[in-house]
């Protein structure tokens, strides 16, 4: 009960009121004795009257109107003259005179409370105005012991009235705190456990539906974060199952590709020249496609391996996976333009980076060949003593806004219908493995354009 919001908020609602009835009993018990005094003032004036015509008063009389009046003795001042009007033994000196003519709040509370911290009667003089013009002033002696009972009554019905009251009010608000708040609170708490149970059941996610303005925000809010996270589930789902059907798929396409590679050697013995300038890169594919099996065996995981790094002729590279692309270009009107310098070398994985130009190049194609029109690809490069830029540049249409916004990340990134958008996700997380960085430039009406950017100095190699 104590640990939970709802019974905190009980007791510090009772508390908080208990507070500020202590606020408002300090100067009530102040008002409540300088009503005291002053009734005590009023009825020795009324006392008084009888007196102040003249008349004879029995000795029997006057104690009997003192004691009605609670009084010892009455002075009144008329005509600057002081009149002893009642007067009885006075059981002790006078200890203290207050006047009540004017007093102050402070005043008046400070001497409230000397009195209830004394417990010892005492007798004391008060002085004040009567009442109706009676004269200029009234004095009367009595005694304390009726004067602090009376507080400390008085005080103890409105301790225990402000105990009652705050109980009533954190009742009150333990029950709409309850309504409104720990249960809206629950409800998001048993919701997040369901969730926990199977974050992959997208009917476990959490609706909105709160009308109290912050819980509803904390529900939209972990409604986007579980709706993410079950996608990013699936979608980590659907990586592992591509990389155990990729490693099955490796296994046996790399038997099949040293097959092919057996026959190979056959046609560099062919007479027709065609075929025998062919063979070389025929001979070069294969190995590729062989050395990326082996590595997707050997590495098992969504991941690639760290580069192996030596110094490349960048111009002979690009070179190369142009004239790739330009054999898968068919029918199709696709210019081809190698602009990087013949005297770049580059510190890089040679297979990698050949990779990387292969799926932005092959992107490219694809994207003027869905026009159904001419176009042009470009690639072109620029160092300086730390950096080699390479830009990939062509002339389709430019790639779709729910390409871009998710560029990079497989099966959410590919720029047509059938695309997964895994070419783009290999090719930056291969660049990333050079320590450099892989982003779009441009892409828009005209065309679009990634750029590379990858180390230019010379470090060593990775392990």
């Amino acid at each position: 009960m104590l640990r939970s919001l709802s019974g905190r908020f009980l007791i510090l609602t009772a508390i908080f009121v208990m507070l500020a009835e202590v606020l408002i009993f300090v100067p009530s018990v102040a008002r409540f004795r300088e009503q005291f005094l002053l009734d005590r003032l009023q009825r020795a004036q009324i006392a008084s009257l009888g007196l102040l015509t003249g008349g004879e008063v029995s000795a029997d009389l006057q104690e009997e109107l003192l004691r009605n009046a609670e009084v010892f003795n009455v002075v009144l001042r008329r005509d600057e003259a002081r009149q002893l009007v009642l007067s009885s033994p006075v059981p002790a000196p006078v200890s203290q005179s207050f006047d009540l003519r004017d007093p102050s709040a402070v005043t008046l509370i400070s001497d409230a409370f000397r009195r209830l911290a004394r417990a010892e009667p005492e007798v004391i003089r008060v002085i004040g105005e009567p009442v109706r013009m009676g004269g200029l002033l009234i004095e009367i002696t009595l005694d304390t012991a009726d004067l602090r009972m009376a507080m400390v009554d008085y005080g103890v019905r409105i301790l225990w009235l402000s105990l009652v009251i705050s109980v009533i009010t954190a009742g009150l608000l333990f029950v709409v705190v309850q309504c409104f708040v720990v249960r809206p609170i629950r409800r998001v708490v048993r919701a997040m456990q369901s969730y926990a149970a199977d974050p992959e059941d997208a009917r476990l996610v959490i609706a909105p539906s709160s009308d109290i303005t912050e819980l509803r925000e904390a529900e939209e809010s972990l409604h986007s974060l579980q709706r993410q996270l079950t996608a990013a589930l699936k979608q980590k789902e659907h990586l592992a199952q591509l990389g155990g059907a990729v490693a099955k798929i490796s296994h046996d396409l790399r038997n099949i590709l040293t097959s092919a590679q057996l026959f190979t050697d056959r046609l560099e013995m062919s007479e027709d020249p065609r075929v025998r300038r062919m063979a070389p890169k025929l001979v070069n594919s294969l190995t590729r496609a062989v050395h990326l099996c082996e590595s997707s065996l050997a590495y098992g995981k969504a991941e690639e391996p760290s580069p192996k790094l030596a110094r490349h002729n960048l111009a002979d590279l690009v070179a190369e996976a142009i004239e790739g692309e330009r054999l898968a270009t068919g029918e199709h009107t696709i210019g081809y333009e190698n602009r990087v310098p013949a005297d770049v070398v580059l510190p890089a994985d040679s297979e990698q980076l050949y990779r990387v130009l292969t799926n932005l190049l092959r992107n490219a194609r694809q994207a003027i060949i869905r026009t159904g029109k001419s176009g042009g690809i470009t690639v072109s490069a620029e160092t300086d003593a730390q950096t080699c830029i390479i830009r990939v540049e062509d002339t389709g249409p430019g790639l779709p806004p729910k390409a871009r916004e998710h560029l990079f990340e497989p099966f959410r990134g590919g720029a047509s219908s059938g695309g997964t958008g895994l070419g783009l996700s290999i090719a930056a997380e291969l660049v990333r493995g050079h320590g450099g960085t892989l982003v779009l430039e441009r892409s828009d009406e005209s065309g679009t354009c990634f750029r590379i950017a990858l180390p230019n100095g010379n470090f060593a190699a990775a392990p």
